[in-house]
């Protein structure tokens, strides 16, 4: 049996970073880690081919050549996924389709020969058998949430590594949370289920031993959702290995507030190499958080949390909202002063979205107030809702948001003030490698390009040279990462600046760019 799977192209958004890897030559931030652990699952002696279509060319010959086409998809990579399908077809090649876009909407894709639905250590197993005795159904679905005890090492031999930014692990699924617009815990359950120690020791292992250095993402909803397993087993054992190997990789995840509760467990992580840590903050008001159930924000300051954080040396990205049905039209102003206060250099914000599998899709399903399917993409002005606001005045606040804080001046004004209060731990000013020189050291691998982009061409040039030779002068060690941010705000600009139908790099540098 010869397989080719398939990962659809992402568009150019917020997270895709294609604006600042172009200046280390990198093609894409992480390899499709949901079907590389599929391609671990199939039989062994099937023959196996990868096309993760935002590193490379999908080619008539890899379909020509396959038996079956595993696709798997997330909803903002619907389009590349049509195109796909449409392709296939016209081979004559056979689908099998997974992964959150398939699982939430199943009904629009019935040209889809097989749909292996939810997750793969359940629904897998019983259509391979199937498939095996001639007799494959179109449907394959499970409620049950299984133990990812049983689940393999990704098949890493599938990627060439060095297109990539970073690698990533998966250690659990599930959140004890119960936000309203998050579909997670339908997808995953509330209980985090959590891959063994000797599990997680063998995948970092494994992308040791075939050269891997630099970043490693673990892709968990909320990474902290069992935080005793976390201190007393995983993160010991982590750091153990680490300090073998004199710190090869540099970790970063995404967690919920409640991390800044527990000085031992920050410490830990800091410890074993976690330098950036996602959070969803949502927003500042306290009653938006009652009104969409995000328990674990209320009741602290938020700014005093993310500063907690910060000071243990993990830097906070953060996500944030606008549209609740709460907001009022203060939220704007409120947003951006605290993106400003808590000095947050990646703060993705957009407008509220209803996911199919959220309580909040089924609660405006009721109340009539859906109009579409989600895009998928956080920040491209669109919202699947009807906000009780209005729509034109959310976006005309939602610009007025991104547009301000994303400006040079704020932008860079945020940078600055984190970098002045940052401390690294210890050990950071002692284990360099030329994994973390290829993200971190841009001015070593891409001297030319920064300087000419940022430096001479872009309008915002006077702010990236203050924060420069600012560095230089108070705070050199960082000046690697002040370069790295710098380069963030680009791509940020860059990607903003295109959904309000501008170029904001040649649009000027002083103050708003909308």
């Amino acid at each position: 049996m010869k397989v080719l799977l398939i990962y659809p192209k992402y568009p150019d958004t917020f997270w895709s970073f294609k604006y600042a890897l172009s200046f280390i030559s990198k093609k894409a931030v992480q390899p499709p880690l949901g079907l590389l652990t599929v391609a671990a699952m199939l039989p062994e002696e099937w023959e196996k081919r990868l096309v993760d279509m935002n590193v490379a060319d999908l080619k008539n010959q890899d379909l020509q050549w396959a038996d079956y086409v595993f696709i798997s998809a997330m909803t903002v990579q619907k389009k590349s996924v049509r195109e796909v399908i449409s392709r296939c077809k016209e081979t004559g090649v056979k689908i099998v389709a997974g992964g959150p876009l398939f699982t939430a909407a199943y009904e629009d894709f019935p040209e889809v020969d097989h749909l292996v639905l939810d997750e793969a250590e359940t629904t897998l197993s019983p259509f391979l058998k199937d498939l095996g005795e001639g007799q494959a159904e179109h449907l394959y679905t499970s409620k049950s949430f299984p133990n990812l005890e049983e689940t393999p090492i990704p098949l890493w031999k599938l990627v060439k590594m060095k297109r990539y930014v970073s690698m990533n692990i998966q250690y659990s699924r599930g959140c004890p949370f119960s936000c309203e617009f998050c579909d997670i815990t339908t997808l995953f359950g509330h209980r985090a289920r959590t891959k063994s120690v000797s599990q997680v020791l063998d995948e970092l292992e494994s992308l040791y031993s075939l050269g891997w250095r630099g970043g490693v993402f673990f892709v968990d909803d909320n990474f902290i959702g069992n935080k005793k397993k976390l201190k007393e087993e995983v993160l010991p054992a982590m750091d153990d290995w680490m300090k073998k190997r004199k710190y090869p990789f540099n970790f970063a995840t995404e967690v919920s507030i409640d991390l800044a509760d527990d000085d031992e467990l920050i410490r830990l992580m800091t410890r074993t190499g976690f330098d950036n840590v996602f959070v969803g903050i949502e927003t500042p008001d306290d009653q938006t958080l009652k009104e969409c159930h995000k328990s674990q924000n209320r009741n602290r300051d938020l700014i005093n949390s993310v500063e907690r954080i910060q000071s243990f040396g993990l830097n906070v990205r953060g996500g944030f909202i606008v549209g609740f049905d709460n907001d009022s039209p203060e939220i704007f102003e409120r947003q951006i002063e605290f993106i400003q206060k808590s000095k947050i250099i990646t703060a993705m914000v957009g407008m509220l979205n209803a996911p199919r599998g959220s309580r909040l899709y089924e609660r405006l399903q009721k109340e009539g107030r859906l109009l579409k399917e989600v895009t998928g993409d956080n920040t491209d002005f669109s919202t699947n809702i009807i906000p009780k606001m209005g729509y034109e005045k959310l976006a005309e606040g939602y610009r007025k948001i991104v547009g301000r804080v994303y400006s040079p001046k704020l932008y860079f004004e945020r940078v600055k003030g984190y970098l002045r209060e940052y401390r690294p731990p210890e050990k950071k000013k002692i284990h360099f490698h030329f994994g973390y020189l290829r993200w971190h050291f841009l001015y070593l691998v891409a001297p030319f390009k920064t300087l000419v982009l940022l430096g001479i061409k872009d309008k915002a040039r006077i702010y990236y040279w203050k924060l420069l030779f600012w560095s230089l002068f108070r705070r050199p060690q960082l000046l690697p990462l002040a370069i790295t941010y710098s380069i963030y705000g680009f791509h940020f600009r860059k990607i903003f600046g295109l959904n309000f139908g501008i170029d904001p790099i040649n649009q000027g540098g002083k103050g708003d760019w909308i």
